[in-house]
């Protein structure tokens, strides 16, 4: 079921969001300071193309640099970013078919707000970890 969530995901939601953080990501490389950011982005563009069978876990043991990372990321990226998911969940959620990507949207938009300190693992990595699967995404 994954498989299959994946690949229409990607045919109607993941190549455009994964465009964005590519964008997102190059506009962070070409000012040099920002290049962490750069970083980040790609990350969650990577996750953003085959969302569905992995999930976003905290790491706490990431102090202040990630707050200052996640400060910087919503100035310069964050926000608009997380407004393409918004508009994008939204718009798949007007269908019925398109409920499930439009819910993986919303779960996207949580990492694209606040990056750093956060890790991508499998649901299988988080449910070893003691992280179980987020309300809503079973399976997903």
């Amino acid at each position: 079921m994954r498989l299959l969530l994946n690949v229409v995901w990607f045919l109607f939601a993941g190549l455009w969001l994964f465009l964005s953080y590519v964008i997102a990501a190059i506009i962070c490389f070409v000012l040099i300071i920002t290049i962490p950011l750069g970083v980040a982005a790609l990350r969650i563009a990577f996750y953003g193309v085959w969302p569905f069978g992995r999930t976003v876990i905290p790491q706490p043991d990431k102090g202040a640099g990630s707050t200052v990372g996640n400060v910087l990321w919503f100035v310069f990226c964050g926000w608009w970013l997380a407004l393409v998911h918004l508009i994008t969940g939204i718009l798949l959620c007007v269908t019925i078919i398109g409920i499930p990507l439009g819910l993986a949207n919303f779960k996207l938009l949580t990492v694209s707000l606040r990056p750093f300190g956060r890790e991508i693992v499998t649901v299988e990595e988080a449910a070893a970890l003691g992280y179980g699967t987020p309300a809503g995404f079973a399976g997903a």
